[in-house]
């Protein structure tokens, strides 16, 4: 589903001295149906594995293949057509947008799928509502951004990253502007929304109690994997 290999990402300096090495060398294959979390501190460098693992950004050198298709190989545009058609995405600010509601917010996904897959004006209103439902915001489905808490918030954001049906999740410190007794409860919708929906999901976080409960767990470190270790016994 994900194979990464040979990833490097270097920024300029302005000062004209050695690039920044952010990420150094970095291969890993995550396959169909996995839930991977990588895992690291402030500054590792996970946060910008995940943008290039989800085709956000391209490496400086490597290659990243998302479902068999060369992310290298698309321009900008296929590439922002390929994730509206298989990549979701759940934010540690929300990233909602604060002139829409809820239910529209949901429903952006949706209108962003090409001719073919997109739903009717109303069966997009319907998808969102029964999402909303699902993720115990049925009562606040016409609420602004503004309107809701910070744990309401991420709750639309799950029901967003799942309306589109995804085939690769993208959870970037999904927990990490929330009290633990409200990062637990997203953590668990998360979870079921996902086991739910079989979609591969690929999580980073440095909060063990989110790696705790992946299948398998990447270790990053000053740009580079430490250790490709599994949770749980796959057989592999």
């Amino acid at each position: 589903m994900i194979l990464a290999r040979n990833l490097s990402q270097r920024y300029p300096r302005s000062d004209g001295s050695a690039p920044l090495t952010v990420l150094d060398g970095v291969d890993l294959h995550i396959r169909e149906g996995e839930v991977v979390v990588i895992l690291g501190p402030s500054g590792s460098g996970k946060t910008t594995l995940l943008g290039l693992l989800a085709g956000l950004d391209l490496p400086t050198e490597g290659q990243v293949a998302l479902h068999g298709v060369d992310q290298g190989e698309l321009s900008e545009d296929e590439r922002a057509s390929f994730r509206a058609e298989n990549v979701g995405f759940v934010f540690q600010d929300f990233q909602l947008i604060p002139t829409l509601t809820a239910r529209e917010n949901v429903q952006v996904p949706l209108e962003l799928l090409p001719k073919g897959r997109a739903p009717s004006a109303s069966e997009a209103a319907q998808r969102a509502e029964a999402l909303l439902e699902r993720v115990g915001l049925g009562d606040r489905q016409d609420h602004f951004p503004s309107q809701l808490s910070g744990g309401e918030q991420q709750r639309v954001g799950l029901a967003r990253a799942f309306a589109a049906e995804p085939r690769i999740l993208f959870a970037d410190e999904p927990t990490g502007n929330l009290d633990r007794k409200t990062g637990e409860r997203i953590a668990n919708l998360l979870f079921e929304l996902n086991q739910e929906a079989g979609t591969t999901l690929v999580i980073v976080t440095h909060d063990m109690s989110l790696a705790e409960r992946a299948g398998k767990i990447v270790n990053i470190d000053s740009g580079r994997l430490q250790d490709d270790g599994r949770l749980q016994d796959d057989g592999a």
